[in-house]
């Protein structure tokens, strides 16, 4: 009887286990003395609700590594909020100690109502608190999965757009309409589940195989990160790719495409990366010295 009891609790464990270790992050400064008092508690809330939910419903081995940095911007009496919003993710390169960067979005548009010691718990309806963090936590999530499946982040986009949709149907829209600015969650959404940017996201899998390969063979790998890059310059001369998903993965990688291409300088490679990413044309110039 122990014995099966035992059983039934490690499967209990596996079966429940969460998605992500988050780190939150908040600054009050902007507030008013009486507004940061209220809030005191808040990042412990956010915190608490990315880690102990689990977001997909499946068995989970590792968790991502991610960030919430909220920097509060405005309040309206004591429980209306307005804060921009920094969120990271991160995951190992296999066999390695270090870390690639897999999704890096400032978010200027968070507007919720929070009241002191309010708990935090997954809702039928939309609440613009917690409607945005489930948002995040599938994109997070998808995109993890995309670095490890060739479009395997489809179910979790899905979950995101459809919050979206909620979003921008409630008294809370602002943040969740399409519009046309450089970041917004409706223009990514969006992007990643249409079909012109299949072969993108297909080239982000093969990316991250390559890095994962880095220790075994480095030309091998090197010509899978090259990949990404010709198929975006290829998408370029076809049609226009200034969307949300391409500044967010240029946001993301340009860094490390920087030290990888590095270590064999190419000039046309650079030539390429300055015609499809012009906002860190500059730093692409780095490559060659």
């Amino acid at each position: 009887m122990k014995k099966i009891i035992f059983i039934l609790f490690v499967f209990s464990t596996i079966t429940a286990a969460q998605e992500l270790n988050c780190r939150v992050s908040v600054n009050y400064e902007s507030l008013p003395v009486n507004n940061r008092e209220l809030l005191v508690g808040f990042g412990n809330a956010v915190e608490a609700y990315m880690n102990t939910n689990q977001f997909t419903g499946l068995s989970w081995g590792e968790k991502i590594d991610c960030s919430v940095n909220i920097f509060f911007t405005s309040a309206s009496g004591d429980i209306e909020y307005s804060a921009q919003v920094v969120i990271v993710s991160t995951r190992p390169i296999l066999n390695s100690e270090r870390q690639t960067p897999i999704l890096t979005i400032s978010d200027p548009t968070w507007s919720f109502r929070f009241e002191k010691n309010q708990p935090l718990y997954s809702q039928a309806s939309f609440d613009p608190l917690t409607g945005f963090l489930d948002f995040y936590a599938n994109l997070i999530i998808g995109f993890d999965t995309e670095t490890f499946e060739q479009l395997g982040g489809n179910p979790y986009f899905r979950k995101a757009f459809d919050i979206v949709n909620l979003g921008n149907s409630s008294s809370y829209s602002r943040g969740w309409e399409r519009n046309s600015a450089s970041y917004s969650r409706w223009g990514i959404c969006e992007d990643l589940l249409s079909d012109k940017y299949r072969s993108f996201r297909e080239s982000f899998f093969i990316y991250h195989y390559g890095l994962d390969e880095m220790h075994l063979n480095r030309n091998s790998a090197q010509e899978k990160i090259i990949q990404i890059i010709n198929q975006l310059d290829e998408m370029k001369r076809r049609t226009d790719i200034n969307s949300v998903l391409i500044r967010t993965f240029f946001d993301t990688k340009y860094g490390e495409l920087i030290e990888l291409l590095s270590y064999d300088p190419n000039a046309e490679l650079v030539v390429k990366l300055k015609r499809i990413d012009p906002a860190h044309a500059a730093r692409y110039d780095e490559i060659l010295k």
